[in-house]
């Protein structure tokens, strides 16, 4: 019934999703807000890469910007492309678009009570997401929604399609909005912090059912988080970002054993350990992130970072791969 089971896949090599030299601007009363500046980075069919960062850093900008989500005004993508199985979508027009989200590429947001329009019934808003992007009759389009609810755990979903948001929990409704994100069998799903208004249980159960969902049809997926306990068991890409910046890329298993970039390093020295001792304080990250009106010309991290030099102030470092590695820093000297 649901047409995502049937669509063929890209073999897993193929670079699905190439985003290059991404730049976003917002139009402030204060002035021009580069939120995203110059990220780059791919995605092969069927691959989870985690985009990691502090709030505020770009990762959501970027998610919406490959939706052409990006509001205008008062944003605008500057400059850059992002390619999907080589169509630039920068290059399409909105309703270009429209086809495209959701078929090809769907998004779940951060918070379900904003993203599901609350006087209508979930059945109406799933049956409408299917009905647009598929050839199915109404009754066809309300029977797919019922099984693509309960494929995403929700019991009784012949009942919970005729009710409302208001009358399903937090972590239903966040189900509601993955059933509907996979409705249409997209080849890209962009995961924004799903489970961030969620109790700690109902996280770990959401990110399972995203997890198995994503193996058995067969999706790449973006997720978009700060918490890298779920990069770890999750991905096997990770992206950190800071201030709009990709400061390393890098497979999570050279990432997590051999972070290169200082400001890498120093999140994952702020993790809770539960060896630790009691009385050992977790290390921080000193000093604040940069005012995004006025960035520094030279590594956005300098003012933070234990190993700053001179040239790191005046240049701003490039993202660049590492010999003998998988990895790319925007580093001078990365460890």
């Amino acid at each position: 019934m649901i047409a995502m089971t049937a669509k063929a896949r890209a073999k897993s090599s193929d670079i699905l999703l190439s985003v290059r030299d991404l730049v976003v601007e917002f139009a402030t009363d204060q002035g021009i807000v580069r939120a995203v500046d110059g990220v780059s980075f791919t995605i092969k069919a069927g691959e989870t890469v985690g985009l990691v960062g502090e709030s505020g850093c770009g990762k959501t900008v970027t998610g919406l910007a490959i939706l052409g989500l990006i509001p205008s005004p008062p944003g605008r993508i500057v400059s850059g492309s992002i390619e999907l199985q080589g169509q630039d979508l920068t290059q399409l027009s909105e309703p270009e678009l429209r086809k495209i989200r959701g078929s090809e590429i769907s998004m779940i947001f951060q918070e379900p009570m904003t993203a599901l329009n609350p006087v209508f019934r979930i059945g109406s808003q799933m049956i409408d997401v299917l009905r647009r992007h598929q050839q199915l009759s109404k009754r066809q389009a309300h029977a797919a929604a019922i099984e693509m609810l309960a494929k995403v755990g929700i019991p009784d979903p012949a009942v919970r399609i005729e009710e409302y948001p208001h009358q399903l929990s937090g972590g239903m409704r966040q189900r509601v909005m993955i059933a509907m994100a996979l409705s249409c069998g997209p080849k890209l799903l962009i995961a924004d912090e799903p489970t961030t208004a969620l109790d700690v249980t109902t996280q770990a159960q959401v990110i399972e059912q995203i997890i198995k969902l994503q193996s058995e049809f067969g999706m790449a997926m973006i997720l978009i988080t700060h918490d890298l306990g779920v990069v770890a068991e999750t991905c096997r890409q990770a992206i950190v970002m800071y201030c709009g910046s990709v400061l390393e890329n890098a497979p999570v298993t050279e990432l997590f054993a051999h972070p290169r970039h200082p400001y890498t390093l120093g999140l994952l020295g702020s993790i809770p350990r539960l060896q630790a001792d009691r009385q050992t304080k977790l290390p921080i990250i000193s000093g604040m992130v940069p005012d995004l009106l006025h960035l520094p010309s030279g590594c956005r991290f300098a003012d933070r970072c234990n190993k700053v030099m001179q040239q790191c102030r005046q240049q701003r470092p490039l993202l660049g791969a590492l010999p003998d590695t998988s990895t790319k820093v925007a580093c001078y000297d990365p460890h």
